[in-house]
C-alpha cells in the first residue's frame, strides 16, 4: 500500500494515542472509555478526505490502545505509511538559494524525510534561518534573518509553547523598487517544530504570509 499519511497527521494521531493512554489511566467508567475511543477514532478518520478499506484497516487498531506499549507498537507500524518530504540534496538546495554564495546545508544523514513537513535549518553565524517548503505544488526556498529569544513563546508554525526566535523575511512590494518586511516568532529548532506540528494549515498560512 502506498503511503497516505502526512507528517502532521501522524503527529496528530500520536497525540490521540496519548489521549487514550491518559483516559485508561484515570477513568474506570467503561461507558466513558467507550465514548473516548469513538471520539478518538472519529478525529483520526476525519483527518482524511477519503479512506480506502485498506487504509481504514491500517488506522483502526488505534481504538484498541490502552497503554504506552500498545501505542508504541501501533505508531511503529503506522510509520511505514507516512509520506516522506521530497528528498533534497546539496545541489537541489543551492538551486533554491542561487543568490547565497556561502550556503551552509543540513547534515542529510541526520534527516528522516518522513519526520518533516518542511525543512528548516539555522546559520547562527549569519543570524539566518533557511526553510524549504511546498508552495503552489512545488518546493520553494525561503530565507530570513533569525534572532533567538531568551523567552519561550508560541510558535506561529506549530502553535505550541517552545523556545522561539524572531524570523524576519523580506519580499518585493507592490511599487517597483520597494520591499516589505514581515516578522513572526517561530521555533528555534525546526526539527522540534516538525515533531510538534499537528496541523499543516498553520505551516501553509505561514508560508503564504512570508511569500507575499
Amino acid at each position: 500500500m502506498e503511503p497516505f499519511i502526512r507528517n502532521d497527521q501522524y503527529n496528530f494521531i500520536s497525540y490521540q494515542t496519548q489521549v487514550l493512554i491518559n483516559g485508561y489511566a484515570t477513568v474506570n467508567d467503561l461507558s466513558v472509555l467507550q465514548a473516548l475511543k469513538g471520539l478518538v477514532q472519529d478525529k483520526v478518520t476525519n483527518l482524511f478526505d477519503k479512506l480506502s478499506p485498506s487504509q481504514q484497516t491500517v488506522l483502526k487498531p488505534i481504538e484498541d490502545i490502552r497503554d504506552t506499549e500498545h501505542a508504541e507498537d501501533y505508531l511503529i507500524g503506522l510509520k511505514s505509511y507516512v509520506i516522506p518530504f521530497p528528498t533534497v540534496n546539496d545541489h537541489a538546495v543551492r538551486k533554491l538559494f542561487p543568490k547565497v554564495k556561502k550556503l551552509k546545508t543540513p547534515d542529510w544523514e541526520d534527516i528522516d524525510f518522513r519526520d518533516i513537513s518542511y525543512l528548516g535549518w539555522n546559520d547562527y553565524g549569519q543570524e539566518r534561518k533557511y526553510m524549504i517548503a511546498e508552495y503552489n505544488g512545488e518546493l520553494k526556498g525561503f530565507r530570513g534573518t533569525f534572532k533567538n529569544s531568551s523567552k519561550k513563546g508560541i510558535c506561529t508554525i506549530c502553535n505550541t509553547f517552545s523556545s522561539i526566535g524572531f524570523y524576519m523575511s523580506e519580499s518585493k512590494g507592490s511599487a517597483q523598487g520597494t520591499f516589505v518586511k514581515k516578522g513572526n516568532y517561530i521555533c528555534q529548532d525546526s526539527d522540534e517544530c516538525n515533531d510538534k506540528l499537528k496541523n499543516k494549515e498553520k505551516l501553509d498560512d505561514f508560508i503564504l504570509r512570508i511569500n507575499h
